[in-house]
């Protein structure tokens, strides 16, 4: 592999990983871009965490190779990890230190000299809005106060890119949009981003972002892109019988899947189908009064399409 070039953070050639009879990562081919928020989109087990374990240098793969930050993988490992901030999945500080406590803990980690120790402990409690609960047990935060801390503490010695393994899983809606924002702020200064989450609105939120399933990326690119690529087009029914409907259309070779969505089913029907509303309204299980539409797609869309049974009837 050649040098990463400098307008790439990430660049990954047929990465796997194996553990005993299991390949949790397979052949990844991966790059992202410098200043961007990119995302893994999975559910639990698809790959993620190994991935960026192996992009972290913490975890061997078992064949291929990657150039983070320009640093070789994983010959560079050590090197690399001043360079890269990493926010784990379950809450890795100390319950038992306060949060000032923690922070100088991990400043010390990184080297930082007293002086610059204090003003970026001090600006980060700021941004994070923690000055008031700075001299409190990290063990007695609320899960968005962590997830706070967690992130202040990834951040605390700037570095070039950011690594972040589903860091929304515990707190609700409004601490996750709060979160999102800080996360622009970061982008928006130079900071790259990699961010997994089995979210589909947060997934949607990234700049780029690659869907895993069982270890092997089976799509890559924007949001959009993805949502006009997906191999689909999607159709809602408002129908007073929905889920004798449901049942009924999903036997059909052309329709992907249907999920219904309070008073209307969503379908998605195969491209190969030029008209997909025509199609499903002469369905004899769709009547006459029931009302059809075609729609935008959504992520979650073009997560069906490209994974699991969507994928394979293809």
């Amino acid at each position: 592999m050649t040098r990463a070039p400098a307008s790439y953070v990430i660049q990954a050639e047929q990465l796997s990983r194996r553990f005993g009879d299991t390949l949790a990562v397979q052949e990844l081919d991966l790059e992202v871009e410098k200043g961007r928020i990119y995302g893994f989109l999975g559910p639990n087990g698809c790959g993620k965490t190994t991935t960026i374990r192996m992009l972290t240098g913490l975890l061997q793969p078992s064949a291929g190779r990657a150039q983070v930050l320009g640093f070789s993988l994983p010959d560079d490992a050590e090197k690399l990890r001043l360079h890269i901030g990493y926010m784990t999945q379950k809450f890795s500080l100390y319950d038992d230190l306060t949060i000032l406590e923690n922070l100088r803990f991990i400043a010390s980690i990184y080297g930082l000299t007293a002086r610059t120790q204090k003003q970026r402990i001090d600006e980060l409690l700021s941004i994070y809005g923690l000055q008031a609960k700075a001299r409190e047990f990290a063990g007695s935060m609320s899960g968005g106060q962590r997830q706070r801390l967690s992130l202040a503490a990834a951040t605390l010695h700037k570095p070039e890119l950011l690594f972040l393994d589903e860091p929304t899983s515990a707190v609700d809606p409004e601490n996750r949009r709060e979160f999102w924002e800080q996360l622009f702020d970061l982008s928006d200064q130079g900071t790259s981003i990699l961010v997994s989450t089995h979210y589909m609105d947060e997934a949607e939120r990234c700049h780029k972002l690659a869907i895993l399933e069982n270890g092997i990326k089976r799509a890559d690119g924007s949001p959009d892109q993805l949502m006009q690529e997906m191999g689909s087009r999607v159709v809602e029914i408002s129908s007073a019988d929905l889920r004798p409907l449901k049942q009924s259309l999903i036997r059909l070779p052309e329709v992907i899947s249907a999920a219904q969505l309070g008073a209307r089913l969503r379908v998605l029907v195969r491209d190969s189908v030029a008209d997909p509303v025509s199609f499903l309204a002469r369905q004899p299980s769709v009547k006459p009064e029931d009302l059809l539409s075609q729609v935008r797609p959504s992520l979650e869309d073009v997560f069906v399409s490209c994974t699991g049974s969507g994928r394979e009837a293809s």
